[in-house]
């Protein structure tokens, strides 16, 4: 701590003293007593003086250091007084659409607070003030200056800004978490719907179904015309297929989970649909990374989620061309398998929509197959990722968890809705 207050104040009562004994000759015995006076009282008053100029120093060395802490915060940050705003960082301007702090700094936060919102929001600002405990994840909707809404999620906490009572509020836009939520539920809620509808329709519908096939088989060996019948087995086929994309998504399934090599299961896979991909001049080329570790899995839901997506990259090439297979490991231990098309695309605006029921780019699809798959990934508890581009083609990955332990080899058995 500097003493010049006390050097300054000091050297004025010495100055003072020895005017007094020169000018006015006062006695000096007098000027004695007065001069350790006034050289006592100019020494306190100067520690004082300099005391407080080293703690407003401080302060404000302080107060720039917390600012500097505050701007390089990636969270928006905001200190209001009763709702004042008196400062923001850089972040809470962008999120805000502000070209400066001065357009926010002095307005009120309840100007882009919804009104019904006020009261809530009231009381949680004289909680802060009262208790002087954060308040936590409390989610409201914010209108920005550029006049979008965004849905901002914050916590709250008492601070002194600039020797004044504040609220430091800190929170991010979560607007895109709260949407990707809302569709998910939608979806799940879709899903649901389905389900219920599927296992009253399916039980119906199959059986009677394998009866008029045969019934029509039988008619083929006696009639000439075999083409109308190919037609309608066809037709009856499709049925079939269909009924049993429900029946996935409805019943309860018991599932028997096994270790599997996915090296043998994707080329047992990649067989399988190999004629379908000659026939389409469509060339599949996998390609599998080291060491690529084993999965617990159910093996034919597998395989069916591998055929219905390779099924998908041959008809988005009507022209031919070549489907790119790669697995590879992951972190956490984690195996991705990707597909990659390049076909005709999704436009970007349709992915979000995808594996909803009835939603479909094909002209004779459902829907369902899609969403099938969405349910077994579910079921082995990975993630399913889709990203296109229109004329450019379709990549589709999918994440499943490797086995907890290697060379284990039991069965899990598990009852799936």
């Amino acid at each position: 701590m500097k003493k010049t207050g006390q050097i300054a104040l000091v050297s004025i009562s010495i100055a003072f003293t020895l005017i007094q004994f020169v000018i006015f000759n006062d006695p000096i015995e007098k000027e004695a007593i007065d001069f350790i006076l006034a050289t006592a009282i100019a020494w306190f008053v100067g520690w004082h003086l300099d005391k407080v100029k080293f703690y407003a120093k401080e302060r404000r060395e302080s107060e720039e250091s917390y600012k500097q802490l505050i701007e390089s915060l990636p969270e928006c940050v905001i200190i209001h007084h009763h709702g004042i705003i008196l400062y923001v960082n850089k972040a809470a301007e962008v999120m805000a659409a502000a070209k400066n702090k001065e357009e926010l700094i002095g307005r009120s936060i309840f100007d882009f607070l919804p009104r019904e919102e006020d009261d809530l929001v009231k009381e949680r600002i004289e909680q802060v003030y009262k208790e002087k405990k954060p308040l936590i994840n409390f989610e409201h909707r914010v209108t920005r200056l550029d006049g979008k809404s965004i849905f901002f999620e914050e916590s709250s906490l008492y601070i002194l800004f600039e020797g004044k009572e504040a609220v430091l509020s800190i929170g991010k836009d979560i607007t895109d978490r709260k949407e990707k939520t809302e569709r998910l539920l939608e979806k799940s809620e879709k899903l649901a719907l389905v389900g219920q509808m599927a296992a009253g329709i399916a039980h119906e519908i199959r059986n009677p179904l394998t009866s008029i096939k045969g019934f029509i088989q039988l008619f083929r060996s006696n009639n000439s015309q075999e083409e109308y019948f190919e037609i309608v087995l066809a037709e009856l086929e499709r049925i079939n297929l269909i009924v049993g994309e429900f029946l996935v998504l409805a019943k309860p399934t018991l599932i028997n989970f096994q270790e599997k090599n996915l090296k043998n299961v994707i080329e047992d896979v990649v067989m399988l649909i190999n004629t379908q991909s000659i026939i389409n001049n469509v060339e599949i080329c996998v390609e599998f990374g080291a060491d690529i570790p084993n999965i617990s899995c159910e093996e034919n839901q597998l395989k069916q989620l591998f055929i219905n997506i390779l099924k998908n990259g041959i008809e988005a090439m009507p022209m031919g061309g070549t489907i790119d297979l790669i697995v590879k490991k992951k972190e956490d231990r984690k195996v991705s398998i990707l597909f990659i098309d390049h076909g005709v695309g999704i436009p970007e605006e349709r992915i979000p929509t995808l594996g909803e029921p009835f939603y479909t780019t094909k002209e004779k699809g459902t829907g369902l197959g899609l969403m099938t798959c969405y349910k077994i990934v579910e079921t082995h508890h990975g993630e399913l990722n889709i990203t296109s581009k229109v004329d450019q083609g379709t990549t589709i990955e999918i994440i499943l968890p490797v086995l907890k332990k290697e060379g284990i080899n039991e069965k899990i058995t598990a009852l799936h809705a």
